[in-house]
């Protein structure tokens, strides 16, 4: 008897040595990276002017392992590594954009959200204005819908941040990211239309700050209405957030619309539903008032725009002063 409870200890050890083993295997091999993830954005100690920053190259090295990505239209980016790399091995990133400094850093794999900011280019001295510069004020977007059944007796604009800190672990203290991994903050903004006038096309957008890494916590705008409102989720840095919508009162028809763009810095910002046509911007350049339509190639003589569309079926532009222009 007593032999044979030996010989069952001894199998009963070696089988735990044996787990051991393979648990402390498999910590081995899952302690790695393989991707990278992150958004680039603005250098500015003012959150709301830390816009996106589109075409940025990322390129990884560690070692033999390597990784390529573009920054898309909010900044963000997806880099894959090619073998992974172990935990705490050091990852060297190079980002480069035409119009702003090239970074290198330096940085140990961990599993994290990268936030990188890049700084502007100054102009080269061949560029530079060197005569007084065109101040342009009063913008505003308008448009044209294919069905109209109430007029547009206004529009409504407002920006809210969500403020926050990124890589700070939840701990199980709500809210958290939607993978419960990181510390989250939620904040929102509503809206009252007034008597007899309700919201439609509404449009909520992240204009600054690391937005890949918020999403709309809840929806009381899609369905429009006399009082909206949004409320949003961020799990990473400070994200700023427009939102817009058109305000409405059962009248007349009338296929042309006008809103306001927000302003920060340089940029204007303004998302328009899917199906407006006929894009137009009307300026005062140096007191005079001037209409510049986009056309298809959103040409404009004092800015660079762009546009992105949405799952919702709405555009979001964003614009940029030229050299020798200033918002006034």
């Amino acid at each position: 008897m007593p032999g044979r409870r030996r010989k069952i200890l001894g199998v009963a050890g070696g089988v735990l040595v044996l787990a051991a083993v393979v648990i402390a295997t498999g910590l081995f091999r899952s302690a790695r990276v393989s991707l990278l993830t992150g958004a680039v954005l603005a250098s500015d100690p003012d959150p709301r002017d830390q816009l996106p920053i589109s075409g940025v190259r990322i390129a990884a090295r560690s070692g033999i392992s390597k990784g390529f990505a573009t920054s898309d239209s909010s900044g963000g980016f997806r880099l894959q590594l090619k073998p992974s790399v172990g935990l705490g091995r050091m990852i060297a990133l190079d980002l480069s954009q035409p119009k702003y400094q090239p970074a290198h850093l330096e940085l140990p794999a961990a599993s994290r959200i990268l936030v990188v900011h890049l700084t502007p280019l100054q102009q080269e001295p061949s560029h530079r204005i060197s005569g007084p510069l065109t101040a342009v004020a009063n913008v505003r977007v308008r448009y044209a819908t294919r069905i109209v059944e109430t007029e547009n007796v206004g529009s409504a604009v407002k920006t809210f941040e969500i403020v926050n800190t990124g890589n700070v672990p939840c701990n199980g203290k709500r809210p958290c990211s939607p993978d419960g991994k990181w510390k989250a903050a939620i904040g929102g903004v509503s809206l009252d239309a007034g008597q007899g006038n309700v919201f439609d096309n509404v449009r909520v957008s992240c204009i600054a700050g690391p937005c890949p890494f918020t999403a709309i916590a809840q929806d009381h705008f899609s369905e429009g209405g006399r009082r909206i409102g949004v409320s949003v989720r961020d799990w990473s840095d400070t994200a700023t957030y427009l939102l817009e919508a058109e305000v409405f009162r059962t009248m007349a028809n009338d296929a042309v619309r006008t809103l306001f763009p927000v302003i920060f810095g340089r940029a204007m910002s303004f998302t328009l539903p899917g199906d407006s046509q006929g894009l137009s911007i009307e300026a005062e350049l140096n007191g005079s008032d001037i209409v510049f339509p986009m056309g298809p190639d959103l040409l404009l003589s004092w800015a660079e725009c762009s546009v992105k569309a949405a799952p919702d079926h709405t555009n979001a532009y964003r614009c940029e002063l030229k050299p020798g222009y200033q918002f006034r």
